[in-house]
């Protein structure tokens, strides 16, 4: 089985997470995907979802606890216009005219839809700007699940867009770039309303209302000798994901017939969308520097954005609202370094480290099959936090924040993380917070929202068939 890693989805696009890869026979592969573009609703015709032609799309990849990135993929997007025009009268002597949907047919043909999408994957060890470049190929994105007229079987349509990625000396691996179902589950609405649910309550006592949502993924499986040093011996790596646009746009008041004519853009990239673990960005990182985040790099995290770690407000505010959860008192809260910045001590902490927010995966670590996985990942190695887990196994290191599966409840791991959980877990003591720092660090904080690793694909690339427009 293969291990692998998932970003969730963030504020200009949405990254998702990096699962444990567990399809059989894929052990020396770790699968990456980022989710982009959340929230979408089924029917978002009828331009539906397409990535930003004028974007660029990274996943970077650390592989020696520096905080840089040694390896990245970079995907660079095109959208073409193939418009259809139909004699609408039936006078061959007036002229045919566009039609203003998506697609005339059958969408499985790409000659009844009216745009198509392609992307360059791009391989660059070094810097991102100015290392070494090498093209892994060109390919082409599904077009979004418009409804069940359109698309008579969009599963095997969607499935003949894997493809395979050659990469040189270390081995092939595998791509897709398209709409999916939305893997996340939360609460999303209470959660944002002051937390207006019963965090000690049940844990399916809530409202995934992201069911019924799709979203656009960019996956990949790599072998993994391809990720990991190959001078060292540290099977960590550390992955964070960004999107970056030009700098510069001009708008064109008068544009002309085709397909994204109103701007013109040109410059140097500028990064503006971040995500590296997730619910950083959305529940840690303060309402003023949220843009200073989504520009910045990891390894300036500890001068830029320390604070927010050290001295979280989120306990504080969980202890306003809910007197009887106190908040942990061990400032500052080294033991959120370590579950955010640097890997947790013998699990997926590098062997050097540079504190910075990315997600960490021990590639050494066996994976765990779907069915015997804990959705609590590395916080079921502490007693008394398996509560009502659909798994048997109490044990699963396997799972976030030692990469991310998609069936991991990072919202119910986040929340009890950040009231102290790690406190009570008996790790090492660069943890540096014991069970009395931490008095809720038991409690059994949740959403109430659930999605069972079971509810996935049991192969590239897991997240499942997108939800219909036409349901």
């Amino acid at each position: 089985m293969t291990r692998s890693l998932f970003f969730l989805p963030e504020i200009y696009t949405q990254c998702s997470t990096r699962p444990n890869s567990y399809e059989n026979n894929r052990a020396d592969y770790v699968t990456i995907i980022a989710n982009y573009l959340p929230l979408q609703d089924a029917y978002g015709g009828p331009n539906y979802f397409a990535l930003d032609a004028d974007a660029l799309y990274e996943i970077h990849i650390d592989n020696n606890g520096d905080a840089v990135e040694d390896l990245t993929f970079q995907f660079d997007f095109n959208q073409k216009l193939n418009s259809i025009e139909i004699d609408s009268d039936g006078n061959p002597s007036t002229p045919n005219v566009a039609i203003p949907l998506s697609n005339a047919g059958d969408a499985s043909n790409p000659a009844n839809v009216q745009t198509s999408e392609s992307y360059e994957v791009t391989m660059v060890k070094g810097d991102r700007r100015s290392g070494s470049r090498t093209s892994l190929g060109n390919f082409n994105k599904p077009f979004d699940y418009i409804g069940t007229k359109s698309f008579a079987d969009y599963p095997t349509y969607a499935k003949g867009f894997i493809k395979t990625l050659n990469m040189g000396s270390c081995g092939q691996g595998k791509v897709f770039v398209g709409q999916r179902a939305e893997s996340f589950a939360i609460d999303l609405g209470k959660v944002f309303d002051l937390i207006n649910l019963n965090p000690l309550g049940a844990r399916n006592a809530g409202t995934n209302v992201l069911a019924g949502k799709n979203i656009t993924s960019i996956a990949l499986e790599v072998p993994k000798a391809c990720l990991v040093n190959s001078a060292g011996n540290d099977p960590v790596i550390g992955a964070w994901t960004t999107a970056s646009v030009r700098q510069a746009t001009l708008v064109n008041p008068s544009p002309e017939s085709g397909i994204s004519t109103t701007a013109k853009k040109g410059g140097a990239w500028t990064q503006v969308s971040r995500l590296g673990m997730p619910l950083v960005n959305e529940v840690v990182i303060g309402l003023k520097d949220k843009d200073k985040f989504n520009a910045s790099e990891p390894k300036d995290d500890v001068a830029k954005f320390a604070p927010y770690v050290f001295y979280p407000t989120l306990p504080a505010l969980i202890q306003t609202l809910y007197p009887q959860a106190p908040a942990p008192t061990n400032f500052p809260r080294q033991d959120l370094v370590t579950a955010f910045l640097t890997g947790v001590p013998t699990i997926n902490k590098p062997a050097k480290v540079v504190p910075a927010d990315m997600l960490r995966l021990n590639t050494s670590t066996p994976a765990v099959a779907a069915a015997n996985q804990n959705d609590l990942g590395v916080i079921s190695i502490i007693p008394g936090q398996n509560d009502g887990r659909p798994s048997a196994n109490s044990k699963d290191v396997a799972g976030f924040p030692n990469g991310r599966r998609p069936g991991d409840d990072v919202t119910d791991i986040a929340l009890r993380v950040s009231m102290g959980a790690l406190c009570h877990a008996g790790l090492p003591a660069d943890v540096t917070c014991v069970p009395a720092d931490a008095k809720a660090g038991k409690a059994l904080f949740t959403d109430g929202a659930l999605k069972p690793a079971t509810e996935f694909d049991s192969v590239f690339p897991y997240l499942t068939t997108p939800n219909p427009g036409s349901r």
